[in-house]
């Protein structure tokens, strides 16, 4: 159901973290949003006075922020989610992954999984995710039903899948879903070519041609392995980054993913054209990838985002888990204990995400004129008390299952830890019914 015309909601909390001015604390002061827009934050002792027929809700133990900003996953991959661990990416993805993919792949799959995986992101705070997988039609149709905020990649990949036979209709599909989501509030969209070693010269600057006139970011795995840009070196004589650079695609619609093999040069270069970085770190560790050298990158003016990556190989989608590991892993890579403090790494999961996305005058902050995309995180908790510096909280020692409630365009859609418009056991029950179908696979038959 739509909102009510014209109704004022006042949450008031212990504390508020705005993410702009950066490193900001708020105390005891009310997000005030008529309908889907941040109207006003103001001290909770003015709110009777401000807005005496403003709905209240107190939350006397919590901390508010802005919904967080999944900036690269793959949603429906929750259904294979522990279908083949503890492998290194490219045996993963091609004796794995892609044999299961091209057998069970379809409309009913990817429902189910993105539902799947809508639901456990809200439940985590997550009210927006930047997808990258086949049939995005249905992943924009499920999106704005569960209501949540979605960026939808028009995936564009070299071989035939389910979704396209050949690159003309994954282009032509890719467009149709755009000019689909023109009527859905909450979804919009971007270029989605899978990674340098599976997408063609023709095809990138078909993809740059597009982009630049639609105006919609491209989001890319580049750099993600040794093996990828050894590969690209040996065939091409070039790195993928110098190749993707002479076909014009490092700007700042560019959205690139994982960037775990980067030299100095090349840090200068994604800074010097505007290219947005998602770290995705747990993904990176599980799949022995590298590290993205976040530090160097923040030093050089680079955006960084932070991304889950899809369930397959995580095994969640998690932030306050990707912000907690972001923040000790890039100490540790830069040899350095100030690198990635906890406001920076709160800033890649929230506004830096929504810079990358295109989307940070509409989300990403808590500020007037913004949408009401809110975080609700409960820190009465053992875990999480004394409470000396609530951003250090979140991010060191908070878990997910601290979120109570979470508001998308003013819409809430968990409250009190339960989803409003997602039913969880029939959830369940139809993963359960994936993994009997899913597990007679014959690579998985070492598995059994």
């Amino acid at each position: 159901m739509p909102t009510q015309l014209n109704q004022i909601t006042a949450i008031a909390a212990r504390w508020i973290i705005p993410m702009e001015p950066a490193n900001t604390v708020l105390e005891n002061h009310c997000v005030v949003f008529e309908n889907d827009i941040i109207i006003d934050i103001i001290p909770i002792a003015h709110i009777s006075v401000s807005y005496p027929n403003a709905d209240i809700k107190k939350r006397p133990n919590h901390v508010l922020i802005p919904g967080l900003v999944n900036a690269h996953t793959h949603a429906a991959m929750s259904l294979l989610r522990g279908i083949a661990d503890d492998l290194p990416l490219m045996e993963w993805l091609n004796n794995h992954i892609w044999p299961v993919e091209a057998q069970h792949v379809g409309e009913e799959f990817m429902r189910d999984g993105t539902e799947l995986a809508i639901a456990e992101m809200l439940l985590g705070g997550t009210t927006c995710f930047n997808d990258m997988y086949f049939f995005p039609n249905i992943v924009a149709e499920t999106a704005q039903k569960s209501g949540i905020r979605a960026v939808v990649g028009m995936i564009v990949i070299d071989f035939p899948s389910a979704w396209a036979k050949d690159a003309d209709e994954y282009f032509t599909k890719g467009t149709q879903v755009k000019d689909a989501s023109n009527s859905m509030p909450l979804v919009t969209t971007s270029f989605a070519p899978h990674a340098p070693y599976t997408v063609n010269d023709d095809n990138l600057k078909r993809i740059r041609i597009m982009a630049d006139e639609m105006l919609v970011p491209v989001h890319m795995h580049i750099h993600e392995t040794s093996h990828e840009v050894t590969e690209s070196e040996n065939m091409l004589g070039k790195r993928p980054l110098t190749r993707l650079e002479e076909l014009g695609l490092l700007n700042p619609r560019m959205i690139a993913v994982h960037m775990t093999q980067l030299n100095d040069g090349e840090i200068s270069l994604v800074a010097e054209k505007g290219v947005h970085v998602v770290h995705c770190p747990e993904s990176n560790l599980k799949l022995n990838s590298g590290f993205c050298p976040i530090g160097k990158l923040i030093d050089a003016g680079v955006n960084v985002a932070l991304g889950t990556d899809g369930a397959a190989s995580n095994n969640d989608l998690d932030m306050f888990g990707e912000m907690r590991t972001a923040a000790l892993l890039g100490k540790a890579v830069a040899d350095n204990a100030t690198a990635i403090p906890a406001h920076t790494a709160l800033a890649m999961a929230t506004i830096n995400g929504a810079k990358a996305l295109g989307l940070d005058d509409k989300i990403g902050s808590l500020e007037i004129g913004k949408q009401a995309d809110i975080v609700a995180i409960d820190l009465d908790h053992v875990s999480t008390q004394p409470v000396y510096d609530p951003i250090a909280q979140l991010v060191y020692s908070a878990s997910r299952e601290q979120v109570t409630d979470v508001w998308v365009a003013g819409e809430q859609k968990v409250q009190n830890k339960k989803l409003t418009g997602l039913d969880t056991s029939e959830l369940i029950y139809k993963s359960q019914r994936w993994a009997k179908k899913l597990a007679h696979q014959p690579q998985l038959k070492h598995k059994q």
